[in-house]
C-alpha cells in the first residue's frame, strides 16, 4: 500500500448505489447521528440536493482506481473559510492503513485547495476510535454537546473538534513521513 496509489475523487452517478450501501451498513450507520436505514428516494434526493450544492462537497476515496471510502464536506462557509467534515471507509477489505491517507487527503483538500482554514467535525461521544483518529490528524477538542442526540433509545454526547490551516502547515510532512514509515513496512 502506497499513497499514490490512492486518490480523493469525484462521486458519480454510477458509484451511488454502492455508497447507500455503505452508508445503510451497521457499522457505518451506528456512529452516525441518524442510524436510520436510508431508502433510494431519500439517497436520490440527498444527491440531487448536493450535486450543485456551494455549501457540501462530496468526494471518493479510490484504492488502485477502486471506491473503498467516502468523505463528505458540508457547511462550507466562503467568508468565513470553514467547513464541517465527515467520512467512513465504506470496503470493508480496504488496505489497512486507508482511513490515515483518507484523512490526509482530505485535509491537503480541505486546506490547500478549498483554503479553508478551519474544518469541524462532530463526533458522537462514545466512538472513542473516531476521537483518537482526529487526534492523531491533528485536530483539537473544542467541546461538548451533552446529551445531545438519541443513540439507541438514550441521550448521547457529541465531542467537537477542529483543525486549523496553520496547524496543518506544521504537521503535514509529520503526518506524510508517518504514512510513508507505513508503506515501507
Amino acid at each position: 500500500m502506497r499513497i499514490n496509489q490512492y486518490t480523493l475523487g469525484e462521486l458519480y452517478e454510477s458509484d451511488l448505489g454502492l455508497i447507500r450501501t455503505w452508508r445503510n451498513s451497521k457499522r457505518v450507520r451506528a456512529v452516525m447521528y441518524s442510524d436510520a436505514v436510508i431508502s433510494y428516494d431519500e439517497h436520490m434526493n440527498w444527491y440531487n440536493r448536493i450535486k450543485n450544492s456551494e455549501e457540501t462537497i462530496v468526494k471518493v476515496l479510490y484504492y488502485l482506481n477502486k471506491p473503498i471510502g467516502f468523505v463528505n464536506l458540508t457547511k462550507i462557509d466562503k467568508v468565513n473559510r470553514t467547513c464541517y467534515w465527515g467520512f467512513y471507509i465504506g470496503d470493508e477489505r480496504a488496505p489497512k492503513g486507508s482511513g490515515t491517507i483518507m484523512g490526509y487527503l482530505a485535509l491537503e483538500y480541505i486546506f490547500e485547495t478549498l483554503a479553508a482554514r478551519k474544518v469541524c467535525a462532530e463526533i458522537l461521544g462514545y466512538n472513542n476510535v473516531s476521537i483518537s483518529y482526529h487526534k492523531k490528524l491533528g485536530f483539537v477538542e473544542e467541546g461538548c454537546l451533552r446529551k445531545h442526540v438519541y443513540k439507541q433509545g438514550e441521550l448521547t454526547d457529541v465531542r467537537l473538534m477542529a483543525h486549523f490551516a496553520e496547524h496543518w502547515k506544521l504537521i503535514k510532512e509529520t503526518l506524510r513521513e508517518g504514512i510513508r514509515r507505513y508503506e515501507r513496512r
